[in-house]
């Protein structure tokens, strides 16, 4: 096995009781495109992105249904398993091949707060698409961040058995660490961990082309309706620009872009306090980071140690 098993984010999956409600909102308005379907459950695929699908829907009682990582071979697949029944970490399905669109191979696990996650290689890649200039619908899924009542815990887990690495922290003079930026590749994160009352997603994140892009999609959510709960700006860790909404079940979803990417013969992880205004935003435009801002992400506490049926 590599000393970095995980290459990259593929996937988030989604439970939520309105089925036709969800699927409608991340095709028609967030403009995802759904690729597959069974029985209660639809693949949706951004497309610009060689991933089968980004996001899988089911019906049913509203989770996390699990987080997704790709690894480099089936060999480094069956590696992390072995390492991780060795450390002691609960398997959920061992290594098999995969019976979702694109096949591959694949195991899923328990996280230490209880979340699902499954790790897989030679998943068949999609046919996808160059999105054109003003075109507002997400190029690919960029990052995905969990709330753990112990982000340290969390983060030295991931750290230790995933080979994840930390990049930046945001601090509180006040609260301590509050969110850990955690990266696989040399993207700035594609993982991250805050501090919340309880296991839960905090957001999942959609890179647009670009900032025109990024701006139009902002404004088509709007002009649809959907809640905007913080932006538009762009942060400081990461260097990428957010715009915040609620999805039809209260998951926060983000369109973003310019992510940062990282030297890793260069990079030292910084500190970056939440008081100073240019942490949140650089630019000022959104509103000023709060407790009210924050617990709009907090979501609702988490199914755990609890597999999905499928």
């Amino acid at each position: 096995m590599t000393a970095r098993p995980i290459t990259h984010l593929r996937h988030v999956d989604l439970a939520v009781p309105d089925f036709d409600k969800q699927l409608a909102f991340y095709t028609t308005t967030w403009g995802l495109t759904q690729v597959a379907d069974d029985n209660g459950i639809a693949f949706l695929a951004a497309e610009g992105s060689p991933e089968q699908y980004v996001v899988r829907l089911r019906r049913g009682e509203k989770r996390m249904d699990l987080i997704s990582f790709g690894a480099a071979n089936a060999t480094d697949v069956d590696a992390l398993a072995a390492q991780l029944i060795a450390d002691g970490v609960q398997i959920v399905r061992e290594p098999d091949k995969l019976d979702t669109p694109g096949g591959g191979y694949g195991f899923r696990f328990f996280d230490v707060d209880g979340r699902v996650v499954e790790v897989s290689s030679d998943v068949e890649l999609r046919r996808h698409r160059k999105i054109e200039e003003r075109e507002a619908i997400p190029v690919k899924l960029s990052h995905c961040v969990v709330n753990s009542p112990d982000p340290t815990r969390m983060r030295d887990w991931y750290a230790q058995h995933l080979g994840f690495r930390l990049s930046d922290t945001l601090v509180s003079p006040h609260m301590g660490d509050l969110m850990y930026f955690m990266r696989c590749n040399d993207w700035h994160h594609s993982f991250a961990i805050a501090r919340g009352p309880h296991a839960s997603l905090h957001h999942a994140s959609f890179e647009m082309r670009g900032l025109e892009e990024w701006m139009r999609g902002t404004g088509k959510m709007l002009r649809a309706g959907a809640r905007l709960t913080w932006g538009p700006g762009r942060h400081l860790a990461g260097d990428n620009t957010f715009s915040y909404f609620h999805d039809p079940h209260g998951n926060t979803i983000e369109y973003t872009t310019a992510i940062a990417t990282i030297d890793e013969d260069t990079w030292h992880p910084g500190l970056h306090d939440v008081t100073d205004p240019l942490t949140q935003d650089q630019w000022g435009t959104s509103d000023p980071m709060s407790e009210s801002v924050a617990s709009t992400s907090f979501n609702d506490p988490d199914v755990l140690f609890t597999p999905p049926p499928v």
